[in-house]
């Protein structure tokens, strides 16, 4: 049987890309979000050669946490006088800017819109300058009475915010301590493997105007702590986390091909998205199987690599969301990538910058970017909350027939492959043994306590503290040669009721 080819009016097809970086020299000139947004798009149309804005009738707006605003969504229509049937702004996450650019071109495959608008912005630098120095900012009203939006830490167990372990740069090294663990490495051979990644990124950012640092790092720079690049978190210094303070936008335009071409749009400018995948964890993170590895991750890649021809090698330019090390590390092994890889054609969370929830709207730009160049096959991969919603998109050079149409959930797949998550308990004592750990450091770099993930003797999950004052049991857990994930050591309840763990 033959199958026909769609029509070149469901055939969707990226043909704008927007950006704007502000960098105000006086607080009050800073460009509040909507602003960016409006400019982002605006040169999103000029990127496009058409009049395209008019004609947008789907218009997903990337939820930001830098100003606050009733309906921004609508605002935002009002101000380029449109009025599109698909008007969204949607909830926190990292991965939504390629959820919502593959769902707009999802729509335009349907034949439910000819133009769609994927856009977002911060200006979390200015905010923050604002607010330390009581200046009060000329933009559009705090919307006080509009509810803030839920966050991981609003999922979290008390003891896990009790003990501080409830946000990324918190959560994220138990997946760092785990994984490197399971792969066989020591602690000072995973964290020459995430300096030298992340030096990588770094030097994407050099050679990318859009980026907030444009220099590149060497991995040395990023492993060490120094004065200016303190330990947060073990095992991650300030050069090897997301950098938010930023005022960025970033959007995308999209149409179909019928129209492109009417349009006279060049057929170099012309990229594809073909299809991809999406699937998440619980957003309570103790109540997973393990950290070694993500099955929503890995179901989600595996989705992709077949959208590729079964080979994570068959992309030209690939973008590895880089909030922590943990992420690309894990997805490049999923993806049977090496050592070498070129983890971003955009710069990184670190380096680039991390206007919160929007950062793969920039890399989505600088993929289109790349493509246009002359890479056949990209791969656009975002992940939002602790490891816990996942989004991947391939996009091309040529369109496919039919890839874009397929289910986007691999949810089931995920599922399939988890194990019996264990029992969390807030009360224990005995043996304890080690499944992650961390320890977080004051701003002046002292340990102000470690905090272990433990299994108990019955095989149920609990966190302990280790206090500042037992250094024998901070030097076990901060020994570069040796990891102590599956150590043993006893448990106790302290007298706030928090239990404690001390190396055997």
């Amino acid at each position: 049987m033959t199958i026909s080819s769609p029509s070149e009016d469901r055939i969707p097809v990226i043909v704008g890309i927007g950006e704007i970086v502000d960098r105000p020299k006086e607080i009050t000139e800073g460009l509040e979000p909507l602003d960016l947004l409006e400019q982002a798009l605006r040169r999103a149309e000029v990127d496009a050669g058409a009049k395209l804005l008019v004609e947008v009738q789907s218009l997903d707006v990337v939820n930001f946490l830098s100003w606050r605003y009733r309906d921004p969504e609508k605002l935002l229509a009002q101000r380029l006088g449109i009025g599109p049937e698909h008007c969204y702004y949607g909830p926190v996450g990292g991965e939504t800017p390629i959820r919502y650019l593959h769902e707009a071109a999802k729509r335009i495959a349907r034949g439910e819109c000819t133009v769609a608008a994927v856009c977002g912005a911060e200006a979390q630098s200015t905010a923050t300058k604002a607010e330390r120095a009581g200046v009060k900012l000329p933009w559009t009203p705090f919307a006080h009475d509009v509810a803030e939006p839920k966050r991981g830490a609003a999922f979290q167990k008390p003891l896990a915010m009790q003990l501080g372990v409830f946000r990324p740069v918190t959560v994220y090294p138990f997946y760092e301590a785990a994984s490197s663990a399971h792969w066989g490495q020591t602690p000072r051979e995973a964290m020459v493997e995430s300096g030298t990644l992340w030096s990588r990124y770094s030097e994407a950012a050099a050679q990318n105007p859009n980026s907030w640092l444009k220099r590149r790092y060497a991995p040395e720079e990023i492993t060490t702590p120094t004065a200016d690049n303190r330990l947060i978190a073990w095992p991650y210094n300030k050069l090897m986390v997301a950098n938010p303070s930023v005022n960025m936008g970033g959007a995308l335009l999209l149409t179909n091909l019928a129209k492109a071409r009417a349009a006279g749009i060049a057929e170099d400018r012309l990229v594809y998205p073909l299809g991809g995948a999406s699937a998440e964890e619980p957003p309570d993170y103790l109540v997973r199987d393990q950290f070694y590895e993500s099955h929503p991750q890995n179901a989600v890649l595996k989705t992709v690599m077949d959208i590729a021809g079964g080979n994570g090698k068959k992309f030209d330019a690939i973008e590895l969301y880089s909030c922590f090390p943990c992420v690309p590390k894990m997805a490049r092994r999923t993806l049977g990538l090496g050592a070498d890889v070129q983890p971003t054609v955009n710069g990184g969370l670190t380096f680039f910058g991390a206007p919160l929830n929007t950062y793969m709207t920039h890399a989505a730009c600088a993929m289109v970017r790349r493509v246009r160049g002359g890479d056949k096959l990209g791969l656009l991969y975002g992940q939002g909350g602790f490891v816990t919603k996942h989004h991947a998109l391939v996009v091309s050079k040529v369109p496919s027939r039919d890839a874009i149409a397929q289910e986007t959930s691999v949810q089931g797949e995920a599922d399939r492959n988890k194990r019996a998550a264990p029992e969390f308990v807030t009360e224990a004592s005995g043996k304890g043994k080690v499944e992650s750990f961390t320890v977080l450091y004051s701003r002046g770099g002292d340990a102000v306590h470690g905090v272990v993930m433990l299994r108990t003797a019955d095989d149920r999950r609990t966190l302990a503290r280790i206090p500042a004052s037992d250094h024998a049991t901070l030097a076990h857990l901060l020994d570069m040669n040796r990891t102590p994930v599956g150590s043993l050591g006893e448990i106790a309840m302290a007298a706030d009721g928090v239990p404690e763990w001390r190396v055997a």
